[in-house]
């Protein structure tokens, strides 16, 4: 049976600058595979790579045993691999409802309303309070603006969101960064809720103990520690 998502002798050139030399590892459906190194290691090249922001130089990803080469992060997407930067990309002045369905809202049933693009609110908030119940997700009012949210509750939101867009791959960068014990605690149970829905995860960070955690999980299958080569340009 074939992996999930499989990368196989991946390299990739800046000029002189070698960012990435002959990656090759693979996630299953439902499994977390952490990859780390230090900072300049070429974790987030990778990462652009697999989320179709960046092409390879050379080498080989394969989605399901096929071979696939994402010419956009929406094609990336639409094969069924989300990604979660640390950015987050949550309009902090929105509410809970409108970053969970943001640039996938809902349109009214009313035709007319339709016509001039009203949204159906009352189902995208019904729909969101039952994606995040699902994961247990800990945000209590969905009508809060993301910049109102605690840091762990916005990488919650970021991440419950990707999960629910998406059926095969998640790609997380590092999900814990700039955050307390107890919120990172609370964003790697909800990784590992969202990996025994058959997702299979990449998580990507430089903080070991986030890794030797998993590690503790049925559903981790490996790390990669040190650099995966050179430089990041």
């Amino acid at each position: 049976m074939s992996a999930r998502l499989a990368v196989r002798d991946l390299t990739k050139h800046y000029g002189g600058v070698q960012a990435l030399r002959g990656v090759t590892l693979h996630v299953d459906a439902g499994e977390v595979l952490g990859v780390v190194g230090d900072n300049g290691a070429g974790k987030s090249t990778m990462l652009k790579i697999l989320s179709g922001a960046i092409l390879p130089s050379s080498g080989q990803v394969l989605l399901d045993g096929e071979p696939v080469r994402f010419a956009s992060p929406a094609a990336a997407h639409d094969a069924g691999i989300a990604t979660v930067y640390q950015d987050l990309s949550l309009a902090g002045q929105r509410d809970v409802v409108a970053n969970f369905f943001l640039g996938k809202e809902t349109l009214s049933r009313n035709w007319l309303a339709r016509r001039v693009g009203w949204l159906d609110g009352k189902a995208m908030a019904a729909h969101t309070v039952s994606e995040l119940a699902r994961l247990r997700t800990s945000i209590p009012d969905v009508h809060l603006a993301s910049r109102d949210l605690s840091g762990g509750q916005r990488q919650a939101l970021a991440i419950a969101r990707a999960a629910a867009w998406t059926g095969k791959v998640l790609l997380l960068d590092e999900p814990t960064s700039a955050l307390g014990v107890e919120q990172q605690e609370q964003v790697l149970d909800l990784i590992r809720r969202v990996s025994a829905e058959g997702i299979a995860v990449i998580l990507i960070s430089h903080q070991m103990p986030d890794v030797l955690t998993e590690l503790t999980s049925e559903n981790l299958i490996g790390y990669i520690t040190g650099a995966l080569t050179g430089r990041e340009p």
